[in-house]
């Protein structure tokens, strides 16, 4: 059953001196179930942090739908986005000063959302906290503040406090930005188990690449279109056998990659030949004059 869902999302901003409305999002489609790890993966520029911020409730969109379980995000008043955004999301950003307070510890940090939730007791919201930091390896750091632990540990500190107050979804933006190649192994590595083992729906956004292999299905953005998607298939060859599949919109739109476009020798014209239930481009060579 789907748990979330974006239908036909429009984002657009106004351009402060010339007053031109520019397109961040251009009719996003999405959905995921309960439990999934989804990544959304693109460049700068490309739509992921405003496609958070609306889901997450922090933003609204200029058009579209977002639904997550039994709540129109959409329809929300202010005061009920201050309550979705406190129960139900968990955020987590790339600079750790943006998910972390400097000068409390990481266990204090943990226990800050439950406290504000107000929720759970003293005593259950340190329980808790313990159990979080114990989830990302940091039991024995809990005392630390942010300042004293690496980046990844920083990280790994705001991945506990994104899941402090039980969230239904987790929202990560770029969460591995600032991090080495190992550093950012041992995140995902986080972000696996604990989508195992707490079952809950993670949604990364994220310019790297190596996230396309953490999922069965990591999704492709492109100036504010969803434009692919790379997924695990099942083979004979490999189970972990991957393909690429490309996005054709309502319209029948088709954007084909540049890096398809290249190998192919794709210019501005293509031929379809239709056999046998199979649809082939062909690149047209040279320019075609209009008559």
């Amino acid at each position: 059953m789907t748990f979330l869902e974006c239908n036909d999302l429009i984002k657009l901003y106004i351009e402060e001196q010339s007053k031109i409305q520019v397109p961040a999002l251009r009719g996003i489609e999405l959905s995921a179930h309960e439990g999934d790890l989804v990544a959304i993966i693109g460049p700068s520029g490309s739509g992921k942090s405003t496609l958070i911020n609306l889901i997450a409730g922090i933003d609204k969109p200029s058009s579209g739908e977002i639904i997550l379980g039994d709540d129109i995000v959409t329809k929300l008043t202010t005061r009920q986005l201050t309550q979705y955004r406190r129960h139900r999301i968990g955020l987590l950003y790339q600079l750790p000063e943006r998910n972390l307070v400097w000068n409390l510890s990481a266990m204090k940090n943990v226990m800050l959302p439950m406290k504000l939730a107000g929720k759970l007791s003293h005593s259950e919201q340190k329980k808790r906290a313990k159990q979080l930091l114990m989830d990302v390896g940091l039991d024995r750091r809990e005392k630390h503040k942010p300042y004293q632990l690496s980046g990844g540990e920083a990280q790994r500190t705001g991945i506990a406090v994104a899941l402090a107050n039980d969230p239904d979804i987790v929202l990560a933006d770029e969460p591995t930005g600032e991090l080495d190649s190992v550093t950012t192994f041992k995140i995902i590595h986080y972000f696996k188990t604990l989508n195992e083992n707490l079952g809950k729906t993670f949604l990364v956004v994220t310019h790297d690449d190596r996230f396309a292999n953490m999922t069965n299905k990591a999704l492709r953005i492109l100036d504010g279109r969803m434009v692919g998607l790379h997924r695990a298939v099942d083979s004979k060859i490999s189970l972990s056998h991957r393909e690429e599949v490309v996005y054709v919109d309502d319209h029948g739109n088709l954007r084909i990659p540049d890096d398809i476009r290249k190998q192919a020798g794709i210019q501005n014209h293509v031929q379809i030949e239709i056999r046998d239930g199979f649809a082939t481009i062909i690149p047209v060579r040279g320019d075609i004059k209009d008559e």
